[in-house]
């Protein structure tokens, strides 16, 4: 069978959207919501641990080209969006839980077995979520995230996702990382594995992080993005402002602090979630 990166390669030189294309796409589809395919995948020969798959965001772009905007019923709720991409359906063999109350899982984006969805929540085409991921309410996770297993998204936060440019790394969650409520994670920002980020943070590529246990000042270097170590517990903080001005009015920048690495300690208080699957 031909491999799916020549089907995207041949689709994008389509002049028209025929049968035989329509069938294609639909592959493609299918196999980014099974995970045979992904937007980026680990590749330990990289700085940050993963490439991009850059065909794959080019094929997830065919379908916006291609999608007729027409109204798509969902919750006896007509929406207007493209046809190639309305929201996602579950069978009972898939062990998803999506609890009902206002979520849209999208086409192309895959859910593992065991993943837990409370409402309202959000995930976008291309979004890969780990076997037994929470998402909790009012998430989003955008277009391309990359969330591994047994991960924790809290209520309200913000996983950036990007479709263009194509060779641009997405957002990263890597395995049993817990991320806090009302955080904000964006423009290709790489959780490692186990960390731990507190409420409130926000993490983009113009952030330093400050590193108190190892005393360095972290940050997203020429091509590379902003890369929080592995079972790094991160919370907010502030550093004061330069100048007399911000001295007289005492006034304070915020910053995300690496205050400690994952202990005995901190597995404990990130368990609760286990007891409530």
């Amino acid at each position: 069978m031909e491999s799916l990166q020549a089907c995207v390669e041949r689709l994008l030189n389509c002049s028209e959207p025929t049968a035989s294309a329509m069938a294609d796409f639909e592959r493609f589809l299918q196999s980014l919501e099974w995970g045979a395919i992904r937007a980026s995948e680990p590749d330990p020969t990289h700085p940050t641990g993963w490439r991009v798959n850059a065909w794959v965001k080019q094929g997830i772009l065919f379908g916006f080209r291609w999608g007729v905007l027409q109204a798509i019923e969902w919750g006896g709720i007509p929406f207007w969006d493209k046809h190639l991409y309305p929201p996602r359906r579950f069978e009972a063999e898939a062990w998803v839980r999506i609890v009902p109350g206002g979520t849209a899982i999208r086409r192309g984006a895959c859910l593992k077995p065991g993943v837990v969805v409370m409402p309202p929540s959000y995930v976008n085409v291309g979004a890969y979520v780990g076997e037994g991921t929470m998402i909790d309410s009012h998430v989003l996770v955008g277009s391309c995230a990359q969330i591994g297993a047994r991960v924790h998204l809290s209520a309200g936060c913000q996983i950036g996702g990007v479709l263009e440019p194509v060779g641009a790394l997405p957002v990263i969650v890597e395995d049993e990382s817990f991320i806090g409520g009302c955080c904000g994670i964006f423009e290709g920002t790489v959780v490692k594995r186990r960390a731990v980020i507190g409420a409130g943070v926000m993490l983009t590529r113009s952030t330093r992080l400050y590193d108190l246990v190892h005393e360095r000042i972290i940050r997203a270097e020429d091509d590379l993005p902003l890369v929080v170590p592995e079972g790094a517990v991160v919370v907010a903080g502030s550093r004061p402002a330069q100048g007399a001005f911000a001295q007289q009015h005492q006034l304070h920048l915020y910053t995300p602090i690496i205050v400690k690495y994952r202990d005995a300690r901190t597995e404990a208080q990130t368990a609760l979630e286990e007891a409530l699957r």
